[in-house]
């Protein structure tokens, strides 16, 4: 492959895929939304009333569909679907490969009694199809000659129109489960948690006289992801196949002068992100924010709030986009955790809350004169988090994850809450004097300037370092990795404050006593929770060495590697929360699942570093050590002797000494993973996140020294200082 020429490098002109986006004058946002979306108003045009009753019902879980309704409700969206060009429909839904699946079928079908073509879609088709499940990941549910699977319309998230390959098809979000009822996805566990935990929440405010029919969890998922020239990633195997640099030596400016954080976006990032935006907005997605984030090529795309199960399945469409629309543009989306080392890494922050069905949010102790429902929860989920810190650690694990928490701005792999100075100082007044007072007014700042209006101040600071950290109205979950679909770790958040509540409310009705209020009989519960649960709650610097010494003194579980994390799926307390959600079997065959893609994803990182140095980085290496050696013959010649070339000679057996060593390191490496390859599932997971990780960091090392080595011209792969600033 002949090498980067910067010189001769000519960006390409933006392209503005015509097929995909709107045509004509540009419209609003509010214009915009969910035009490609089965929403309310296509729903009330189209159905009779008592079918946009149920079926509105059954958007927020409240009522199934009715069987005599699915005819009526699949005619009204094939009608519509083809208006808008649709040829082919598919159930939508998210198996356990941490990705979205899909199977499409065209509307063809034969007119009764006649072989006449025509396009036809039931009641039927609409509620169950049946996709293969034999290749989808079960953990060892099923084997592999038992092949079927059955997906179901979800109706808590609406249909929608994906717009691709100059086609549009009709996409049913919904369900994946095997023929034996087993579940095979993301989706039924996190409706499931919703529901565990709208039953809870709803008995706690019937004790407090909120009036409400649900509770549904409500999420802001902030995206994080890279962007770069595609060009340049086509030239890399690495970014190619796995999304992230095996190999790569530092560029002379990284991240250090932080000028890129929410610096001017440039025309060509811009242009893209309108054009992702714009699709984005058509299937309902309300993203709202976009700036550049604190890594070089690192940008940051955030969305309105959502019921979670919502989104969830917009976050993987707003991935989807993003990927589609970059290769439009020429360019190419990284959403890997960690796809440049020494620079930060990407998460997907999930802000996460509690919504009623009346508007109010139960986590914003500020919007009810009657907040002991705040206080109560507030309790619960610090109960919750403590008891299981550990497993909410393993739902966020991976291979890619490990390589991002702990560093570069990443919260650690050691979970805390962080609660702020007004809560710090309401818990410590709830231990003291056993009573709450109502929060002080809203605060504002004075800098001396009049020409500033009035600038509130918020109740507390942030602490970015925290994993878990109340950022008023809700708790912001910084650890989920960038490229991972967040129902697990969401489904687990819920379970973890479901079972949590369902304790302390149990507690309630054996201790209460009919001459105090409320309040005074929740107050020794809450008060033994809050002490019993302190050792979570941490307001430091959660990447300084001294918290992983404190958090151990405090028992908090502190994992490394995924893998050993992963260990607490099968245990007793794993089972017990998950009541409701995932029998034992589900639960431990996910701990297979996650055991699987780890070792997979490890294996393809050192099969990937193996194979760029034995076919690119080495001959490069080998054509530079011949003409420096060369060179310094012929020099010497020319000179006659007369002068020791002293230090070309010793540049000379550096890049030697150099070529030696990473020969040695990918031998080492081959010899480690052949090695682990022989071993079962756990032992081979184990190694790989130990053993073969640290050495795949050693024949990493190599590499990159032998690139700063290397004659440029000479160099096969693209180089961080073109790929994170040469777009």
């Amino acid at each position: 492959m002949a090498p980067i020429r910067l010189k001769s490098f000519q960006p390409p002109k933006r392209l503005r895929p015509s097929s995909l986006l709107s045509q004509g004058e540009k419209k609003g946002p509010s214009e915009l939304f969910g035009n490609l979306v089965f929403g309310i108003e296509e729903i009330k045009k189209r159905l009779p009333k008592q079918i946009v009753h149920n079926l509105l019902e059954a958007s927020v879980g409240t009522e199934k569909i009715k069987q005599e309704h699915a005819d009526a409700i699949a005619n009204a969206l094939k009608d519509w679907a083809i208006e808008h060009g649709a040829t082919h429909f598919t159930h939508w839904f998210q198996p356990l490969t941490g990705s979205s699946a899909e199977k499409h079928d065209s509307f063809l079908g034969w007119a009764k009694m006649t072989e006449k073509p025509i396009e036809v879609f039931s009641g039927k088709q609409l509620v169950q199809g049946e996709p293969d499940a034999s290749s989808f990941p079960s953990g060892g549910l099923r084997s592999t000659y038992e092949a079927r699977g059955y997906t179901g319309w979800d109706p808590t998230s609406p249909p929608f129109l994906w717009l691709g390959g100059d086609g549009v098809t009709l996409c049913i979000p919904s369900v994946f489960f095997s023929w034996t009822g087993q579940v095979l996805d993301g989706r039924i566990p996190l409706l499931r948690s919703e529901a565990r935990l709208n039953k809870s929440i709803l008995k706690l405010l019937q004790l407090t006289g909120i009036d409400a029919s649900y509770v549904s969890p409500s999420l802001g998922l902030e995206q994080e992801y890279f962007v770069i020239e595609k060009s340049l990633r086509d030239l890399r195997p690495d970014l190619l196949i796995l999304g992230k640099t095996v190999q790569g030596a530092a560029a002379a400016k990284g991240q250090e002068l932080q000028d890129h954080y929410f610096g001017a976006v440039k025309d060509r990032i811009l242009a893209y992100m309108r054009d992702f935006e714009e699709m984005a907005l058509r299937l309902g997605i309300p993203v709202k924010t976009r700036h550049n984030e604190v890594a070089p090529a690192q940008y940051e795309v955030a969305p309105l709030y959502e019921r979670a199960g919502l989104a969830i399945d917009h976050n993987m469409l707003l991935m989807e986009v993003m990927r589609q629309m970059a290769e439009a543009h020429h360019l190419s989306c990284l959403l890997h955790e960690k796809p440049f080392a020494k620079l930060n890494g990407s998460g997907k922050h999930c802000n996460w809350s509690l919504i009623t069905d009346r508007g109010l949010n139960l986590l914003d102790p500020h919007n009810s004169d009657n907040n002991l429902h705040f206080l109560v929860l507030l309790v619960a989920i610090l109960k919750g988090i403590h008891r299981h810190n550990g497993l909410l650690r393993a739902a966020i694990g991976s291979a890619s994850n490990d390589e991002r928490l702990g560093g570069h701005e990443a919260p650690p792999s050691i979970i805390s809450v962080y609660l702020g100075d007004e809560l710090e100082a309401l818990l410590e007044q709830l231990l003291d004097t056993g009573l709450v007072t109502k929060q002080g007014a809203k605060q504002f700042y004075d800098l001396g300037l009049a020409s500033l209006g009035n600038l509130s101040r918020d109740q507390a600071d942030r602490n970015r370092t925290s994993p878990f950290a109340y950022t008023g109205g809700k708790f912001e979950f910084r650890a989920v990795g960038s490229s991972q679909n967040p129902s697990f770790s969401v489904a687990m958040l819920n379970a973890i404050v479901a079972e949590s509540m369902e304790e302390l409310l149990d507690a309630y009705e054996k201790r209460k006593q009919k001459d105090k209020t409320v309040l005074e009989n929740f107050l020794p519960l809450l008060q033994e929770a809050v002490l019993a649960s302190k050792s979570i709650r941490f307001a430091g610097d959660n990447y300084s060495q001294e918290w992983v010494k404190e958090a151990e003194r405090r028992g908090l579980a502190h994992f490394e590697n995924s893998v050993d994390a992963f260990a607490l799926f099968k245990t007793t307390a794993a089972d017990h929360l998950f009541t409701g959600i995932l029998t034992a079997e589900e639960l431990h065959s996910r701990y297979e699942i996650f055991l699987e893609f780890y070792v997979g994803e490890m294996d393809i990182e050192a099969k990937l570093i193996i194979d760029m140095f034995k076919t690119s980085i080495l001959p490069a290496a080998i054509k530079t050590e011949h003409r420096m050696a060369e060179t310094i013959k012929v020099v010497h010649e020319a000179l006659r002797g007369k002068k020791e070339l002293h230090h070309q000679a010793e540049r000379l057996e550096q890049i030697v000494q150099a070529i030696e060593d990473a020969i040695l390191e990918i031998e080492m490496l081959e010899s480690v993973r052949s090695e682990t390859l022989t071993l079962p599932l756990e032992e081979r997971a184990k190694r790989f996140a130990t053993k073969v990780r640290h050495q795949i960091k050693k024949a990493r090392a190599s590499l990159d020294l032998i690139e700063t080595l290397t004659d440029d011209d000479l160099w096969p792969l693209p180089k961080y200082r073109e790929l994170l600033y040469l777009f």
